[in-house]
This record gives C-alpha cells, structure tokens and sequence, in this order.
C-alpha cells in the first residue's frame, strides 16, 4: 500500500454554546480534515483540531504543515508509522496537530487494511468507554445547572473548569455538590490558572466537596511547582498542558510531579506518540485518562475512543467534545448525543465512511 494523495480540508464549525477556560472561551470547533488515499483505493481519515490556547497552533498553519507532508510522504507506506512521523518530524519541529491528522488516517488505514475495529488493533481491551461531562466557567448557578441536566443524561462523572480565584472556585463547586448530591464524582481542572501556593490553599478548601482529582493546576512549565502542590495535598493530581509528549512523561514520572497523566492526541502528535507515553506511566504505575480538544470533531474523538477502550492503563476519558457539535465531519464513530458510555463499532478501523 503506498500513499498516492493527501487531501484536507479547513473546517470551522460554531459550537452549540460557547465553553469558558481559566484561558480563555473557546466558540468554534475548528479542525483540519484529512483524507490520505492510497494506490489500493482504501481511503484513510484523520484531523487536525489546533487548540490555539493549549498548543498555540492556527487552522490555517495546521493546514498548512499537512500540505507540506504531503510533498514527503508520496509513495510511503502508510503502515510504516514508525517512517511516517520520522518524515513528518524532520519537516516540522512541533506541529503536533497536524501530525495527528496524519497519524490518525494512517491507523484508519492500518484497521481498514487488518479488516478490524482499530481497538483491536491497539490492544482490545475493552470494546466500550466511559467518559464524563464538561462544565465550562460560568456563574455558580448557570454551573449548577448544566450539572444536574448532565446527570440527568446518565453522566455520573463531571469534568468542573475552574482557576479564576479562590472565592469564586469554592463557590462554583459548593454550588454544584449541592445540585447533585455526593453521589457524582467531581473531576476540575484549572488549565494553568493558580500559582502553586494559590494551588495548595484553593485544594485543600476544595477537598470538603469530595474531588477526585485536580487537572493542571499550575503553569505547564512549572514543574517545580507542580511537584509542590501534589506533595502538600491529598487530592490527586494529574497533568495536563504539562505534558505534551512521551518525553514529558519521563519528566513528570522522574520528579514524581503528578498522580495522573492526561493524553491528548492533539497534543503529542497522535496515536503512535499518545501509546509511548501510555506505556512510560504504566512502568511507573501511573495511570492515564484520555482527553479530548474542545476544538475536535468526531474524527479526533473516535480515535481517542479507539485508543482509551484498548488500553488497560487508561483508566478515565473526557471525550465529550462531539456533545457541543451539531454536526459530524464524516459519518460514523463517536455521535452528537451526549452519552457516558462510548460504544465503539466492529467496523474496520474508525468505522468512519462517506
């Protein structure tokens, strides 16, 4: 099998509602959809959703990096995926939106070609995936809310933006323990908005309300205060923004920095990279939840899904960026319904098709 053409296409959608961060509101999904063709006429999909406030990457700059790994990648295997991103890596230094969208379509390729579901492939595990619910910074009531409609949908796990202040950040979680009783796990992530003191303090206030853990609770650099703020609280800890690739795994793990690790396919530059990472925090017994880009479509978040229900050592999800759309970039995979439970299908690779 040989890659014969490299097609994307630039795609802005606006979300149902806009989601607020500790960084910024995020009002469109954008991502750039790729489809890799190959001389034995199988079609492969994947995308590039650049998180402009997580990895600093454009639409327009992602789409083109794509084009120019075309240019380099004629007439590759696209099963090689050692030699994929060795050519993508030596083209671009990080770009790792765009090496995902490739990367994604050559696993597509690679279950389509195997005639199996791509968590077969990668381990098969599990055939299904649990996930959680996303709750955007709002006011503690409007918060309040969106929890209990979620719960209401079947979630039993809800994902809390916080980092805004200490007042503030007690009062929306005080609100939604509230609204939902103690039953429902609460998950927050402060996507870098605390100093690790600021961490320390707002943590251990927060910890009467029973949270399961904590998400990137200071900047991604701040390694140091990262490992400050998990030995000073008993809530866990997990990195996100702090942990791009397997190389930042190995940083964490060796200063004993974080509980848990966040994976973004986004973020490390697909499947081939997400897996190293995995197996680094497993050696260390440090277990992994899969995440998900607000920006992403259904493309990204199926191949996630893919990777978490064949992995034994990803243990949590947050693949709930499809709920916010009104559409699907191409039929098939992970829907538009909001569900707790991911059900994957046994068509071969993503199961997606035009």
């Amino acid at each position: 099998m040989k890659i014969t053409k490299v097609n994307v296409a630039p795609k802005s959608v606006k979300l149902k509602e806009p989601i607020t961060i500790s960084l910024g509101t995020i009002e469109h999904s954008m991502s750039a959809v790729v489809e890799i063709e190959t001389d034995e006429g199988v079609v492969g999909y994947g995308e590039g959703a650049p998180g402009i406030l997580i990895t600093g990457e454009t639409l327009k700059g992602t789409t083109e990096c794509i084009q120019l790994f075309e240019k380099q990648l004629l007439g590759v295997d696209p099963l090689d995926t050692e030699k994929i991103h060795s050519i993508m890596d030596a083209s671009a230094a990080l770009a790792p939106s765009a090496k995902t969208a490739i990367d994604i379509a050559c696993y597509d390729l690679f279950g389509k070609k195997a005639n199996l579901p791509l968590y077969k492939l990668l381990g098969g595990f599990e055939s299904s995936v649990k996930t959680d619910m996303t709750i955007g910074i709002d006011t503690p009531e409007r918060m309040a809310q969106k929890a209990v409609l979620a719960v209401s949908q079947g979630f039993d796990t809800l994902k809390i933006k916080v980092g805004t202040g200490v007042e503030s950040d007690v009062a929306r979680i005080h609100a939604i323990r509230e609204a939902v009783g103690n039953d429902i796990k609460l998950r927050l992530d402060a996507n870098q908005g605390w100093k690790a003191k600021e961490a320390v303090n707002t943590i251990n206030l927060l910890a009467q309300y029973q949270i399961e853990l904590v998400e990137q609770p200071v900047a991604y650099y701040d390694i140091e205060g990262l490992t400050y703020v998990t030995n000073n609280v008993s809530t866990p800890i997990m990195s996100d923004e702090s942990c791009f690739n397997s190389k930042d795994a190995l940083r964490l793990i060796k200063a004993r920095a974080v509980d848990f690790v966040n994976i973004k396919l986004m973020k490390c530059g697909g499947i081939h990279e997400a897996l190293k990472i995995n197996s680094i925090c497993e050696a260390a017994g440090v277990e992994c939840m899969i995440g998900c880009m607000v920006e992403e479509t259904n493309i990204g978040v199926t191949a996630a899904a893919h990777l978490a229900a064949a992995t034994k050592n990803i243990t949590r999800a947050d693949l709930d960026a499809t709920f916010g759309l009104n559409e699907v970039a191409i039929p098939g995979g992970v829907g538009l319904e909001a569900t707790s439970m991911i059900s994957l299908s046994n068509k071969a690779g993503l199961g997606l098709s035009k």
